[in-house]
Order: C-alpha cells, then sequence, then structure tokens
C-alpha cells in the first residue's frame, strides 16, 4: 500500500515572541504538529468553525524565522510559503508599500491566525508584517550599538517598547525572570539616547549592576550611578539611582528626562508611598516598567503601575476596580479576558515555556549586588583588623588569608553573620534584598527554587529569613543530615506538591542529587572553581528535565567577589575542587598585591 503523502505545513506568526507556529490541518481540525527540529507546544490559534473562525489549542512546532526558511519548498501549505516570501522581501526593504507589504496582502488568515484575549478577533496581516518588519529593523539597528546578541523575542521585546511608548507613553515588560528585561531595556534606552538624558531607578542593591551592564552592553551609552546631591545629564547619558534615592533626593524631579526604566517596579505597587509619589513627579517622555511580578496580591497593584505608566489609558482607579477587579475577584473569567485585552497593549508578559523555541538548555544570569552602608563599614572594619594583626608568613599566612577571605565573604552575605546581631535580617544585606526579590518573583510564578550557599550560617539565616518574610516551610539539605533525611528531604522537595525553595550547601548536594523538579538555581555565594558551582546547577540540568534551566549568581560588586567572578570570567579558575589551590595563590601575593584584592574598590 502506498504511503500518504505527509500534510503542508501551516505556518501562523507569534508577534508577541517574534516565532512561528507550525502545525498542520487535516481536513476537519488540527493534524499532528510537523517533525522538524523546534518546540513542541499548544498554541492557541483561531480555527475554522463552521463559518466563522473561534479559538482552539493546537498542536505545533514553534520555530524561529531562519528555520521556517529552511524548511523543503514542497512541504509549504499557502500560509507558510506567503511567509516565507515576506521574509525574502523584509532585507532592504525599509518603507511601507514596498515588497514586503506587496508580499502581505498574499497571506491567508491561517498565517496570521492570532486571536485576541476575548477570542473575537484576529491581528491583521498588516499588523503582523509591521511587527516582523519594525522588529526585523530594530534588530538591525542595535547591531550597531548593543554588544549582546537578542534572541527573536528580545528583539520583539525592544520594538515593542518603542511602539508602545510611541503609542501610549509607557509600558510594562513583564517577562518572567531569566528572559532578559534589563538587556531589552537597554536596547530601548539605546535607541532613545539621541532624545535626552535618562534615568534608570532600581533597587540599591541593584545599581552597581545596572551600571556594569549598561557599560557591558551599551559602551556608547554613558552610565553613571547618583546616589544623591547635584544632578545634571545630557543627552546619551543615562543616569542609574535607587528608590531610596529618589524618595529622599528631589533634584531628579529637575530633569527632563527622555525615558524612565524602573526596575523592579513592584517597589511601586502602592501609589501612596513616597517613593511612588515621587516616581510618578518625575518629568518623563516616556515611562518603562520592569517587573516579573506585576500583581503579587491583588488587582490594586496592577492598576499602580498601568497609571504610572500609561495614565492616558488609566486614570480612574474607581472604574478599573468596577469593570474588572471586582468580577475577577467574584470569578468572571470573561473579565479576566476583558483585562488581558485591555492592558495589551503596553503589557508584554512572557513565559520562558512560551520562547523555549529560542532559549538555550541553560541561561545564566549574573548579578552584580551593592552592599548595605552596614556592610560597607563592616567590610572595611574586618580587613583592618587582619592588616593590624598581620597576615603572617608559611602555613600561618594561608590559614589568616582564609580566615580573612571567609569574614569578608560572610559579610558580603549579612553582615549579621559577623557581627551576631541577627535580630532584624532585612534590609541591611544588598545580596539578601535581592535574592528576596528573586524568591518572590518565582513563588508568584509557581517556579521551584534552589538555593546553593557554601556556609551553614547563610543557610540558617536563609531559611529563617524566607520563612518569615513568605510563611513557607524551607528545607535545608546540609551535610549534618543523615542518609535517610537527606533521601526524605530530596523526595519531598520532588513531590510536586514539594517546599517552593530549598537551600543547599554546596559542599553536601553538589553531586549525586535529582531535582529535576525545580528549574531555577541560585548560587548565593561565590566559589573559587566554576566546575563547583556547575556540578550544583546540573542537579537540575540532567535527564528529565523539560524546561530550560536558569542559573543566577551573586556577586557583591566592589568586593573580594568580584575577583572570584573574574578567575570565572576568564576560565582561569582552578581545577582542584576544593579553595585550598585558591586561597594558596592569594597567600603567594605579597602584602600589597593581597590587598588589592581583598579592599573595596570604591571607584567602582
Amino acid at each position: 500500500m502506498k504511503e500518504s503523502a505527509l500534510p503542508p505545513i501551516q505556518a501562523t506568526y507569534l508577534p508577541d515572541r517574534h516565532l512561528f507556529a507550525l502545525w498542520t490541518w487535516a481536513g476537519t481540525g488540527p493534524g499532528r504538529p510537523p517533525e522538524v527540529p523546534g518546540d513542541a507546544e499548544p498554541v492557541r490559534l483561531a480555527l475554522p468553525a463552521g463559518t466563522a473562525l473561534a479559538p482552539a489549542e493546537v498542536a505545533a512546532t514553534v520555530v524561529a524565522a531562519d528555520a521556517l526558511a529552511a524548511l523543503p519548498a514542497d512541504r509549504l501549505a499557502p500560509s507558510a510559503a506567503s511567509w516565507r516570501a515576506v521574509l525574502d522581501a523584509i532585507p532592504g526593504d525599509a518603507h511601507v508599500g514596498g515588497p514586503a507589504d506587496a508580499a502581505a496582502t498574499q497571506l491567508p488568515p491561517a498565517a496570521h491566525a492570532v486571536p485576541d484575549a476575548v477570542g473575537t478577533a484576529i491581528v491583521s496581516a498588516a499588523y503582523a508584517v509591521g511587527v516582523l518588519r519594525r522588529t526585523h529593523d530594530i534588530a538591525h539597528d542595535l547591531d550597531a550599538g548593543l554588544t549582546a546578541r537578542l534572541r527573536p523575542y528580545q528583539q520583539r521585546g525592544v520594538s515593542w517598547l518603542h511602539e508602545a511608548v510611541a503609542a501610549h507613553g509607557g509600558a510594562v515588560l513583564a517577562d518572567e525572570m531569566g528572559l532578559g528585561k534589563t538587556v531589552q531595556a537597554i536596547g530601548f534606552l539605546l535607541g532613545r539616547s539621541g532624545d535626552g538624558p535618562q534615568l534608570v531607578v532600581c533597587p540599591t542593591s541593584l545599581v552597581g549592576n545596572w551600571t556594569h551592564e549598561l557599560a557591558k552592553f551599551a559602551p556608547g551609552l554613558r552610565a553613571r550611578a547618583w546616589r544623591g546631591g547635584d544632578l545634571s545629564a545630557a543627552a546619551g547619558e543615562v543616569v542609574v539611582t535607587g528608590y531610596p534615592t529618589l524618595r529622599l533626593h528631589d533634584q531628579a524631579a529637575a530633569v527632563a528626562w527622555a525615558s524612565v526604566v524602573f526596575d523592579e517596579a513592584q517597589a511601586l505597587k502602592n501609589p501612596r508611598t513616597q517613593v511612588s509619589k515621587a516616581a510618578r513627579a518625575l518629568p518623563a517622555a516616556a515611562r518603562v516598567a520592569l517587573t516579573g511580578t506585576p500583581v503579587e496580591n491583588h488587582l490594586d497593584e496592577l492598576y499602580a503601575l498601568l497609571n504610572l505608566t500609561a495614565p492616558r489609558l488609566f486614570a480612574h482607579r474607581t472604574q478599573f476596580r468596577r469593570r474588572y477587579a471586582r468580577p475577577i475577584q467574584e470569578g468572571s473569567a470573561a473579565a479576566a479576558a476583558r483585562l488581558r485585552d485591555a492592558i495589551s497593549p503596553i503589557v508584554l508578559a512572557r513565559r520562558k515555556a512560551q520562547v523555549a523555541a529560542s532559549l538555550p538548555a541553560k541561561i545564566h544570569t549574573d548579578l552584580l549586588c551593592d552592599l548595605t552602608a552596614e556592610q560597607e563599614k563592616l567590610y572595611d572594619q574586618v580587613l583592618d583588623r587582619a592588616v593590624e594583626a598581620g597576615f603572617g608568613a608559611g602555613a600561618q599566612r594561608q590559614s589568616r588569608v582564609l580566615a580573612a577571605l571567609t569574614t569578608l565573604k560572610q559579610v558580603c552575605n549579612h553582615p549579621g553573620l559577623v557581627s551576631g546581631d541577627l535580630s532584624e535580617i532585612a534590609g541591611r544585606s544588598g545580596k539578601i534584598d535581592l535574592l528576596t526579590d528573586i524568591v518572590a518573583s518565582n513563588l508568584d510564578n509557581a517556579a521551584p527554587t534552589l538555593l546553593f550557599t557554601q556556609y551553614r550560617g547563610t543557610g540558617d539565616l536563609l531559611v529563617r529569613h524566607l520563612g518569615e518574610r513568605f510563611g513557607i516551610a524551607v528545607p535545608f539539605f546540609h551535610g549534618g543530615l543523615t542518609p535517610p533525611q537527606r533521601t526524605a528531604l530530596v523526595t519531598a522537595f520532588q513531590d510536586p506538591d514539594g517546599p517552593p525553595v530549598l537551600v543547599l550547601s554546596l559542599r553536601a548536594a553538589g553531586t549525586g542529587l535529582t531535582l529535576t523538579r525545580a528549574a531555577d538555581v541560585v548560587h548565593v555565594d561565590r566559589w573559587w572553581n566554576p566546575a563547583v558551582e556547575a556540578q550544583a546547577s546540573d542537579r537540575v540540568h540532567r535527564i528529565g528535565q523539560t524546561r530550560t534551566v536558569t542559573v543566577t549568581t551573586l556577586t557583591c560588586a566592589t568586593t573580594v567577589e568580584e575577583h572570584i567572578a573574574a578567575l570565572h570570567s576568564r576560565k582561569s579558575a582552578l581545577t582542584d575542587l576544593s579553595d585550598d589551590a585558591g586561597i594558596a595563590a592569594l597567600a603567594r601575593l605579597d602584602d600589597d598585591a593581597l590587598l588589592d584584592v581583598l579592599r573595596r574598590k570604591r571607584e567602582n
């Protein structure tokens, strides 16, 4: 019997992701997804239902544009062939009405059958092609000034920010943590560098990270931190400041900003706070909020961000509550759909599962945390005492260097670990405060998280702090547990209803465990050898893991942790899997060179 021919491949452009859904039609309904390289996932499309179109979940393979271009021509349905023609026409076609728009007229409904939130309309062919063209053009423009290689959904994020700001004056980028909101925002700032000075407001612990990332990814922008005092800025400059500085100093309100980016914008969820009032007082042509958790507790928090970024669209809290918040609270699915439709012009929220086709198996994110004033003071005191006592020589020198380094790294984690004052945990460590934001985002997104630390004291502190902050029981996997206790803890975590956060000792949990229920890993402190951190991260990135794994490292800026991170980035860390070789290398330095490594780099 002759084998039946393979069904032609349909292609629908997904504007929010800048990806294509490939699928098949079996005469009366969707067929099996085409067996081509890509990510298999159900996609919501509008399909024929009698004489109309209706939303339906379609089994599809999601791919980037280059994968569509590589498909055999004889396998393409009209929707896929038409998109191929558009893709061929876009390079060099920079004007409306050109070859790409001519090709767009040939797009059948299947090529742009993405329904709106309420399921009453699909995107138009002209809109879909416009998004594709603008995203292509912006990606091309960014090649000249952005050192990062953006993934398709990130290219779309930058073009979407420009579109939303042009139409409404602001936007909320609410991608899941790990998808690169920072680099998308930097791409947006780069495109507006000639319009005037720009401002980034973020948690104090991230001021150093933002200045570092701006210098790394957009060296053409002049980035500088502002911590109070006189303030002036010109086009091409990006000023980075913390929320407390914005609240305590009013000089920022005297500058006409071309753009203001609010990072971790959930800090502004209460419009009655002083910092929210200060944010709204900033004169800005464009306001962009970045957050992985636009709603932490109730919809009023979302309204606060909508009102901050696009007050012309969302000016009346009472109306918002009446039309959306109250019906949704009462269980109205229709009201929830109406809200998604209403906010779609200014809120873009994508999950890792939605853009997996353009993600690697592992995403590495290195965050620089700023020390608090208490940490800075204690760090300097610890080092001064070590210098006063002297580092000695021979074996004594190595042990004293180890003692000083260990204490300094503990200060970087939390000053109370050294001072003994642990009456309060929050607000005293930039690293712990940033980690708290990461955990809050992951809890909101139901993303189980592993937290690795070298120190038993840090692990105990995290268990207590996260328990108090979020009301959750956080288990701690460490060397003091018996084998049966370790087995029971791993089994409990792997259960679908297991704890949302697990703290682990890097030494005890670096090998031999399978913890694939989590796809998010945070290294709270830095180990000399990147192989040790990689082994720990591989507790989740192993056979059985079906999601992209996000690995985040936290490094305190201006401290010895930056020296360790530099060893990692140069790939020159030692192959020995213990700290001993790294300590020995430091101990071999003379006092001046050793202090240069350990001392805070205030000029940073």
